[in-house]
């Protein structure tokens, strides 16, 4: 390159643009008399803070968020009870308050909020009225309990919403008097409610769009189950809204309050429903180093006949590879018609045919059940099955013939506040199905109960879980029971560790037979590592007993270490587990979420 080129391209390079980047502002809660929970709120309340957070770095678009921070400031204040505070905003030195968003703001490189709360405020004067007999305000909205605008609201809202379930279904806030002295640190409010006229339950409407629904006009109206003529209630209206999506055949379920009042103080409601898919289809895998591996598959349709009738379909095949017996084959049908005689109740239909090759017995079963299942709260359902079975099974009795007719009580609360990763609650299983024998086949009763709870140890990173499980067959004799009626432990839903089913009754001729009560215990202590991975530590104990009286009964125990990966459809889980009563060796579990 000649010395003429050298210049020519200096030249351009001193002549030619380069870009500056501005420098993101730096941004200040200055508030020393705040403890870290306001000085978070005021941070997080302000539109400055998140402006540069996002990258903002336009002098306009920050002045004009600084301008908006003083109301911004003082409500986060309101909020936490400091009704007498003081607020700067400062621009590089300068207050924004002054600074006129008519004139050019080039850049802006520091932004200091300075806040100084003043005194915590507390109620001289908590008045919300009329209110319907027998409500309250709230404990904290009381002369001399510290003042905020959450509690304010809370009572406004709550005075309003305790008319609404007494059947004024217009009530609202008429009026409102917020008073704040400050030589004596009190505010006095005053909230006046206007309840307007006792209303009920007129015609159950439908959206032009619902209309069009594949669920028949007629049987979203019977899902919903609005109460015509009744007293207004939301609650009414919101468990219509959980009986429309409970049945699956909706992908949204909203019911609106129609605007005007119709004749004799009555109040449309108006249904929009959005359908669901008709079909959907799952599958499902679990692997066991002794049991082998599981495989499930299910398919759906969701509105059968156009009542949202219910039809599943579902497939297992379990055993695979495993050293626990032969493999076992399931297949089954269940069709679901909801609001049955009832909005909360279901008339359902089975049919399973199931093939068993387990360690101690094998059975070709085959069974058709109709019931009903009642939801009687939105956590507690009861049901009842009627049925008949017929099964042939070979284990140390011999070979036998089964035929009875079942009637199944159940019972389902589930106060848990997650399905597949729980942290807090219970969930409490439990049935009695009396089987009566016919052909010669003997009667009796089988009792079962699955009992889990939960709760947290100081945080919600660590959950202790426990499970209890429960079972006895009283009536007919341990040879005059069906062998899947009897019980036995050991393997990944009862005690881990121990060989699948190794754990009966008691032996006969030699072979290993069930038992007829049982008892299963576990303890898992679940710890969050990270926000996707998990560790557990559990203890398994399982007893089977030959009288359904838990007496003489023989027991197992196993202990183990599991991990978690928690994904969006549940955690991954992945339990190694070892003998703790004697016996030698180890078992893997893998499957889908917690193992209760």
């Amino acid at each position: 390159m000649n010395l003429s080129t050298r210049a020519t391209l200096l030249a351009s390079l001193l002549m030619t643009p380069i870009p500056v980047t501005a420098l993101a502002a730096e941004v200040t809660v200055d508030a020393p008399a705040a403890d870290l929970e306001l000085r978070e709120a005021l941070r997080a309340a302000s539109l400055s803070a998140t402006s540069v957070d996002e990258g903002v770095t336009d002098g306009q678009e920050l002045l004009a968020a600084a301008k908006a921070d003083y109301r911004r400031m003082l409500a986060a204040l309101y909020e936490a009870g400091h009704f007498g505070g003081q607020v700067s905003i400062r621009l590089d030195g300068r207050e924004a308050s002054g600074m006129s968003i008519l004139r050019e703001v080039p850049t802006i490189n520091s932004i200091v909020l300075s806040v100084v709360p003043g005194p915590e405020f507390t109620f001289s004067e908590a008045r919300v009225a009329p209110l319907p007999a027998g409500s309250e305000p709230p404990e904290d909205f009381a002369p001399g309990k510290p003042a905020s605008t959450p509690v304010m609201r809370d009572a406004a809202q709550g005075g309003v919403e305790a008319w609404r379930e007494d059947g004024h279904a217009r009530a609202e806030i008429a009026g409102q008097q917020i008073t704040a002295n400050h030589a004596s640190n009190t505010i006095a409010a005053r909230i006046e409610l206007a309840p307007g006229p006792k209303l009920r339950f007129g015609r159950t409407l439908l959206t032009p769009g619902s209309r069009e629904s594949g669920v028949r006009p007629e049987r979203i109206t019977a899902i919903a189950g609005l109460p015509e003529g009744e007293t207004f209630s939301p609650s009414e209206v919101n468990k219509a809204e959980r009986r429309l999506r409970r049945t699956g055949a909706f992908r949204s379920a909203v019911i609106e309050e129609a605007k005007d009042i119709g004749p004799g103080d009555t109040l449309d409601m108006i249904v929009d429903v959005d359908d669901a898919r008709r079909h959907r289809f799952g599958v499902g895998a679990e692997v066991s180093s002794t049991e082998g591996v599981g495989l499930s598959a299910y398919w759906m349709h969701r509105n059968l006949l156009g009542g949202a009738e219910r039809l599943r379909i579902d497939g297992e095949v379990n055993g695979i590879g495993g050293n626990s017996g032969g493999i076992d084959y399931k297949l089954g049908a269940s069709l679901i018609r909801p609001a049955f005689k009832h909005p909360d109740m279901d008339l359902r239909f089975g049919v399973n045919i199931e093939s068993k090759d387990e360690p101690s017995f094998t059975s070709d079963i085959a069974e058709a059940t109709v019931g009903l299942r009642r939801f009687v709260t939105e956590d507690l359902t009861a049901s009842f099955d009627l049925g008949f079975r017929a099964s042939k099974s070979t284990d140390a009795f011999g070979t036998r013939d089964f035929r009875h007719v079942t009637m199944e009580f159940g019972v389902e609360w589930d106060k848990r506040n997650n399905e597949l990763n729980p942290s807090k609650g219970f969930y409490i299983e439990a049935s009695a199905l009396p089987f009566i024998g016919v052909s010669g086949s003997e009667s009796g009763v089988l009792l079962k109960a699955d009992l889990r709870g939960y709760t947290e140890l100081g945080s919600d990173k660590f959950i202790l879980a426990g499970r209890a499980q429960l079972g006895s067959v009283p009536g007919a004799s341990l040879a005059g029971t069906p062998p899947d009626y009897l019980f036995f432990s050991g393997g990944g839903g009862t005690v881990r560790g121990q060989e699948y089913q190794s754990l009966g009754g008691g032996t006969v001729n030699g072979r290993e037979v069930g038992g007829e009560s049982f008892v299963g215990l576990t303890t898992e202590l679940r710890t969050m590592v990270t926000k996707t991975i998990g560790v557990v530590g559990f203890v398994d104990y399982g007893m089977v007993s030959p009288e359904p009286t838990f007496e003489g009964g023989n027991w197992h125990a196993g202990a183990g270490l599991g991990a978690r990966y928690f994904t969006p459809i549940g955690p991954i889980r992945l339990d190694v587990a070892v003998p703790v009563s004697g016996e030698s060796g180890f078992g893997l579990y893998v499957g889908i979420g917690q193992s209760f």
